[in-house]
């Protein structure tokens, strides 16, 4: 009896790009024998592959793409097929093809979606483990690191393949950015921004032969990944220099014509164009989300940073004869990720 309601409520979504066809039979054939439902996505594999996914077809869709698009194309197409033809379908399962998932944890985040499923649930593993690559280990400790810092959200396994979701959650899932690995990190961001909670399931750590059979491409896909990231790092060190340039000139410019306390003056007027630019940029290209309220907030966050900049840099030039352009470089950077956290979860958080 739970056999059918398992086989009725579940469906597999296993995007596939060259994969090892060994490995691939052998975990095929034991999820054959707990879900019936299993769509595949031949995400533009060489022909060598041609015969193998007929094979497949004979039991099981499979979704094929004319050339390699990536994973993240690969899972929204497969998550509409899905929408599109299961009706009875309550969770949807995203599984690598390489392996590295065993069924019993396919079954753990399944029940996991049904238990919860307004969330999206992740299937975690554990990094500390011996079997786990190097580059495996510390990609995602320092992805891990860079999440938290920059998204505000606590996870394990930033990186797993083991997803599980419902139809309302995998509707969402649909009008996510992302063609390649960078999808399943912008997908992260959105349950962020969305508030949908995200909850861990721990899993077993698989690796089969040092991960041989991962296209996870270390520098191309990180940089895909950190692309958010490296975006507001880029805006906010332009920001911070065209601050620090107007700053020289205008404290240049008012120590000539004996404006007093320049300063703080050279502060106000720098920060005010500086950071005209910084908001439009942000708006536009990192957090994609400008409106009235989103103005007032981080105007009003400008002046209150604007104010403990000059104050500190005037202060501390009182106390020690320092020359206040290095000194202001120093105290801005201080302000650097506190500026980010604000601007993410109060500014531009279309919930707030």
């Amino acid at each position: 009896m739970v056999q059918i309601q398992m086989n009725k409520e579940a469906v597999i979504l296993i995007p596939c790009y060259n994969p090892d066809e060994e490995i691939m039979d052998s975990f095929i054939k034991e999820l054959g024998k707990k879900y019936q439902n299993i769509v595949f996505v031949n995400d533009g594999c060489s022909k060598e592959h041609d015969a193998y996914f007929k094979k497949i077809e004979k039991k099981y869709p499979v979704i094929k793409h004319y050339k390699n698009y990536g994973k993240g194309r690969g899972i929204k197409n497969g998550l509409n097929y899905i929408l599109n033809n299961y009706p009875d379908c309550k969770a949807i399962i995203t599984a690598d093809c390489d392996g590295q998932h065993s069924i019993q944890d396919i079954t753990k985040v399944f029940k996991a979606t049904l238990k919860k499923p307004n969330a999206l649930i992740l299937g975690t593993r554990n990094f500390d483990d011996e079997n786990v690559p190097f580059k495996s280990r510390y990609g995602n400790k320092i992805t891990r690191n860079v999440f938290k810092i920059f998204v505000g959200l606590t996870i394990s396994d930033t990186q797993t393949g083991l997803r599980g979701m419902s139809r309302s959650v995998a509707e969402d899932m649909l009008t996510i950015s992302g063609e390649r690995y960078e999808y399943e990190t912008n997908v992260l961001i959105a349950c962020k921004t969305e508030e949908i909670p995200i909850v861990e399931v721990p899993i077993e750590t698989i690796y089969i032969e040092e991960n041989r059979t991962s296209h996870f491409n270390p520098i191309k896909d990180s940089i895909m990944i950190y692309k958010l990231f490296i975006k507001y790092i880029i805006v906010a060190l332009s920001s911070f220099f065209i601050d620090i340039l107007l700053f020289s000139l205008f404290l240049i410019a008012y120590d000539k014509i004996g404006v007093t306390k320049p300063i703080i003056i050279a502060t106000i007027t720098a920060r005010i164009l500086s950071s005209i630019y910084n908001y439009l940029i942000n708006a536009k290209l990192v957090f994609k989300k400008m409106n009235k309220l989103s103005i007032i907030k981080y105007f009003l966050l400008v002046f209150i940073q604007m104010w403990v900049s000059a104050f500190s840099v005037s202060w501390i030039c009182k106390l020690i004869p320092i020359n206040p352009v290095p000194l202001k470089m120093i105290v801005d950077t201080f302000i650097f990720v506190v500026n980010f956290i604000i601007q993410r979860e109060f500014i531009f958080n279309k919930k707030k």
